[in-house]
């Protein structure tokens, strides 16, 4: 029995609003959902887990009937998804708002409840928020529910933080089921090798999603639960440190920079940090970095160069000096050079009149 495993798609989100790419990343999560769909009817999968958060907010009905007919193109294969916190059940049910596929389960009760799928010989257990916070450990009292007349016993589940069903290692330890597929936790991860994991987003959705982001796929037989996880996004948000020096200009930093786009792909999203010590008259411009691709944001972290024994003498009789001739300047600790190299760069950044 093979099936795949999504969560926290988030469709109707715009990430990085404000940013020139952000529409795009509106309709490719649309597309991405779409492209998942279709694998799975390509590779004839049975059963289709979505572990909640498929909508980012109470979906419209416009969008019920998109992922319906979705649904719909991969009628041999089994669908059940439940609602996470941020879609969560508010008013009329789901599966009352339109008239669904044959195929399509919605597990909508606040209370663990189940769907049988006796052709391929399992049974999938979920539960639906109806509020966004639940603070009660609801896994936590799941008892023996394996069912001799099925053969797999598959659980869906959305939660993992302290305001949305918290769990920790013991939730699910000794649970007789084959798999739990888990939502909500952004960062796809398997935490129990065959047996318990976390999908992730379909698309990352944040600049700190950092890393590849898909779902998982996975396959119940007589031999035991095999999972593993597909990168299936069409981007990434990466991070990348460069570090400058004394002779670093904006023109060699652009440069610089416009390598890393071209080797790491400029369909992805960057945030940029700045380090290293820059000439003491230069000053970069972040935000014409940012026009260089897609780049949310730039942070310059780089210090100014300077010589001790120079600004002893450039500012001679000033606070500047009486603070730096506070120290033992010849035997400082690692953490004295610190502390003295920050004072320093405050008050020749403060603006006030040293002298």
């Amino acid at each position: 029995m093979r099936f795949f495993h999504i969560a926290d798609v988030h469709l109707g989100m715009q990430p990085d609003k404000g940013c020139p790419w952000s529409e795009n990343r509106s309709r490719e999560i649309w597309e991405s959902f779409k492209r998942v769909i279709q694998q799975a009817g390509r590779e004839n999968a049975s059963l289709f887990l979505i572990a909640g958060d498929l909508f980012h907010r109470q979906p419209l009905t416009r969008e019920l009937k998109e992922v319906n007919a979705l649904f719909a193109s991969i009628p041999q294969v089994q669908i059940v998804l439940i609602a996470g916190n941020h879609d969560y059940i508010k008013g009329e049910l789901p599966s009352k708002r339109i008239t669904w596929a044959p195929n399509v389960c919605w597990l909508e009760e606040e209370n663990l409840t189940h769907v049988d799928f006796p052709e391929i010989k399992t049974r999938v257990w979920g539960l639906s928020y109806h509020r966004r916070e639940i603070l009660e450990p609801l896994y936590d009292g799941i008892k023996e529910l394996k069912d001799s007349s099925m053969m797999y016993n598959i659980l869906l589940a959305h939660g993992g933080d302290e305001k949305h069903i918290p769990m920790n290692g013991e939730t699910f330890r000794k649970r007789n089921f084959d798999y739990i597929a888990l939502g909500h936790i952004h960062k796809p991860q398997i935490l129990q090798e065959n047996y318990l994991a976390y999908a992730g987003s379909l698309e990352p959705l944040d600049r700190n999603e950092t890393g590849r982001h898909g779902f998982m796929k996975g396959e119940c037989s007589k031999d035991g639960t095999r999972v593993a996880f597909v990168p299936y996004s069409m981007r990434e948000y990466k991070r990348f440190k460069l570090q400058v020096t004394e002779k670093t200009t904006q023109v060699s930093l652009e440069d610089g920079l416009e390598r890393i786009l071209e080797e790491h792909g400029r369909q992805h999203i960057y945030t940029i940090l700045l380090e290293g010590i820059r000439g003491k008259h230069t000053e970069f411009l972040p935000d014409s970095l940012k026009k260089l691709g897609n780049i949310v944001s730039v942070e310059d972290c780089t210090r100014k160069a300077y010589s001790v024994r120079q600004l002893l003498e450039e500012y001679e009789g000033s606070v500047l000096e009486e603070y730096i001739q506070s120290f033992d300047i010849g035997h400082l600790t690692e953490e004295e050079e610190k502390i003295l190299r920050f004072g320093i760069e405050a008050l020749l950044e403060s603006g006030e009149e040293l002298l």
